[in-house]
């Protein structure tokens, strides 16, 4: 997300930003469009923190706090288990999964991303390492068996950006088997309050955490670049609820000592005073 109220967006891009609805259909074309074009730059940038392309150097990182699944075991033993990640990016954390035993698909609707995708799991397997089953598709229409994975997980992927992520909640339960668990880490609501700026003015409120309002990025051709949804903590529950499955725990990770990278409006002077992401464990009822 870039800064908004003022503060320029990180990139630097002159486009327009502010809060506007966006139909379902607009809204994931201009990811994809997004996503396509700013994969190289985004890998550039947080690919080290999210794992690099060595056996061994995987990461299941939940959010800009660096909360480690390795750490947490948010989904529990993952040996000889069938995980879907729904919107990995560049699969870092399909990839750490396949290290730990699991047969990992990952779905994404972003060729560009997919693409360096592709790129790490060919210098993995090179090495001995085993690959990511990698598709392509819009995660509220997932191209897969009803009943087929055990698990599924997402780290910021998809639900940030779906008009409809009840969709997505949907389709998650019905893919998964009975028992299994789906894990998802977001934006935490109460950010939506804040200006994106990871400096002092990123800690004054300055909207409405009630305003569902989409964050816009609007291009020189007036199109929407880049979009955003804002959700409540009570939204998000009541989509899981909505289908059909048990929530089970929210995790809110505190800003760990030690820890000084900034990414975007994620910052140490604000991840200790107000929680950055929330990361929810649902699960399928038997």
């Amino acid at each position: 997300m870039g800064y908004v109220d003022g503060v320029p967006d990180e990139s630097g891009d002159s486009s327009a930003v502010g809060y506007r609805p966006v139909g379902a259909a607009a809204a994931a074309a201009a990811n994809r469009r997004w996503w396509d074009g700013d994969a190289d730059a985004y890998l550039a940038e947080h690919g080290r923190f999210l794992g690099g392309d060595q056996p061994g150097a995987a990461r299941f990182v939940w959010g800009p706090e660096g909360l480690d699944e390795a750490d947490v075991g948010l989904l529990g033993d993952v040996a000889g288990r069938r995980v879907l990640e729904v919107g990995c990016g560049a699969a870092q954390c399909g990839r750490w999964l396949v290290e730990r035993g699991a047969a990992v698909v990952g779905v994404d609707l972003s060729i560009g991303m997919l693409g360096h995708a592709h790129r790490l799991d060919a210098a993995i397997s090179h090495q001995g390492g085993r690959r990511v089953d990698l598709v392509c598709a819009d995660a509220r229409r997932l191209s897969l068996a009803s009943e087929c994975v055990d698990l599924a997980c997402s780290a910021y992927g998809a639900l940030p950006f779906v008009t409809d992520p009840g969709r997505v909640h949907a389709e998650v339960a019905r893919v998964l088997r009975p028992g299994g668990r789906w894990v998802f880490s977001v934006t935490h609501p109460v950010r939506w309050a804040f200006p994106d700026d990871p400096g002092p003015a990123g800690l004054v409120v300055a909207r409405s955490y009630f305003d569902r309002t989409p964050y816009v990025e609007t291009g020189a051709d007036g199109e929407p670049a880049y979009i955003e949804q804002h959700r409540t903590l009570g939204d998000r529950v009541r989509e899981v609820v909505g289908a059909g499955l048990r929530l089970l725990d929210v995790v809110e990770p505190e800003w760990p000592d030690g820890h000084d990278q900034v990414w975007g409006g994620w910052s140490p002077r604000r991840g200790r005073l107000i929680p950055g992401t929330a990361i929810f464990v649902t699960a399928k009822p038997e």
